[in-house]
């Protein structure tokens, strides 16, 4: 039968594809109860990997940013796109399975829809790559393999379809009998059959998925509260022009990754554009810090003094926000410098920022950095980063990552609130 072993390399790599894509699902469902797990990160579907190992970053990055799912200030988490790739797949194979048990016409025209449905996978697998590629700068192992399924799928229903034009309408000898085979119906039927299989296998498990969700709204704003948001001290730093009515008070340290991933996952939200963002710097460095018991990150003193002194007037050219950016940036490089040698931070600085050299380490961008601390002190802030306050409600730290467009849009929605 025309075409046979590409229809069969076709259900494999749909079922590959399905593997890969369950195991992403499985991984962004488990952490529905709002804490950290081990991933799946590797070519072998099932097999897990430790979140923290580096191996696993990638896949860590990729599932915690907002391209992992839609509708996240809808439902917490969002609605995951493994989970519709699952229903791609999955219906995908249903057909390949389907099309190996007819003959004739019928066999040509549902080889030909199935090579067109066969690019819904890899359409998305292009986009999602690039999106990973330009935006995430991340490579997720099940990302890839599921790449891998939908182009060697394509290849297969192409190469398949190939063989079935060779096929006249009415003239293919029946496979059983040797009678020829019913014309079946016309290219219409096909497609309004395929379509609503493929919004069966991608709907119904949508719908179960959102019936058995959780009301994660009562978490919203129930993590504590600020008892002011005033600066008498003047500690804090502007982190944008905003004129937004909602006052966010960060706390974070410029060293932190995890304060960079929920810098750019808040960027990435959009949300940003409706806070008007104020930081209060918190180094995990015992250099300045007396909260923490050594150099967490090693160096985050100094860039804080160097993000405080360009905040002043003796910025000279150089901005806060610039200096925060280039910290987010070098990150890696100035911890790993800092920890062989104490100096290697103000050195680094100087050599970016030439025109804050004299103001770093000096005593009054020191004292002003020790009333930062002070005032965390004084506000009973937790020994950790990143936090966000929004008009002084606490935004909960297990919301920071998959729920943070979720939980802060209940936050913004409920500011005024008693």
């Amino acid at each position: 039968m025309p075409g046979r072993i590409h229809m069969a390399i076709f259900v494999l790599a749909c079922l590959a594809g399905l593997a890969f894509a369950s195991v992403s699902t499985f991984d962004f469902a488990q952490h529905l109860d709002r804490q950290v797990h081990d991933l799946h990160c590797s070519f072998i579907p099932g097999q897990r990997t430790a979140a923290v190992e580096g191996e696993a970053v990638g896949c860590q990055v990729t599932l915690m940013s907002p391209y992992s799912s839609v509708l996240r200030t809808k439902i917490w988490g969002g609605l995951p796109i493994s989970l519709a790739a699952m229903g791609v797949f999955a219906f995908l194979a249903f057909r390949g399975i389907d099309l190996l048990g007819r003959t004739g016409a019928a066999r040509r025209r549902a080889a030909g829809w199935l090579f067109l449905f066969s690019f819904v996978p890899l359409g998305a697998s292009i986009v999602m790559g690039a999106i990973a590629l330009l935006e995430l700068e991340a490579a997720c192992k099940v990302c890839i393999g599921i790449y891998g399924a939908s182009l060697v799928a394509v290849l297969a229903a192409g190469l398949a379809y190939a063989s079935c034009r060779r096929l006249t309408d009415d003239v293919e000898p029946d496979a059983v009998a040797g009678r020829p085979a019913a014309t079946g119906p016309g290219n219409g039927v096909w497609a309004l059959v395929g379509f609503a299989q493929l919004g069966a296998f991608v709907g119904v498990p949508t719908l179960g998925y959102i019936a058995m969700m959780p009301d994660y709204s009562r978490y919203v704003g129930t993590c504590g509260k600020l008892a002011d948001t005033e600066d008498p001290g003047g500690v804090m730093v502007a982190l944008d022009q905003n004129n937004a009515t909602a006052v966010a008070v960060e706390v974070f340290d410029p060293l932190c990754p995890a304060c960079r991933a929920f810098d750019r996952r808040l960027a990435a939200s959009g949300l940003d554009a409706q806070l008007h963002r104020r930081a209060v710097l918190f180094p995990l460095d015992d250099t300045c810090n007396w909260m923490v018991e050594g150099a967490v990150h090693p160096g985050a003193c100094t860039i804080s003094e160097a993000i405080l002194c360009a905040d002043g007037a003796k910025g000279g050219g150089a901005t806060s926000k610039m200096v925060i950016d280039w910290a987010f940036e070098a990150q890696d490089a100035i911890r790993g410098a800092t920890k062989d040698d104490p100096t290697a931070a103000k050195r680094m600085v100087s050599e970016r920022f030439p025109e804050l050299a004299a103001c770093v380490g000096s005593a009054e961008v020191q004292q002003r950095l020790n009333k930062s601390l002070r005032w965390a002190v004084a506000h009973s802030i937790p020994v950790l980063t990143p936090q966000l306050y929004v008009n002084g409600v606490k935004l909960c730290p297990e919301d920071t990552d998959l729920g943070l467009e979720y939980s802060l849009t209940g936050l913004l929605n409920r500011r005024g609130a008693p």
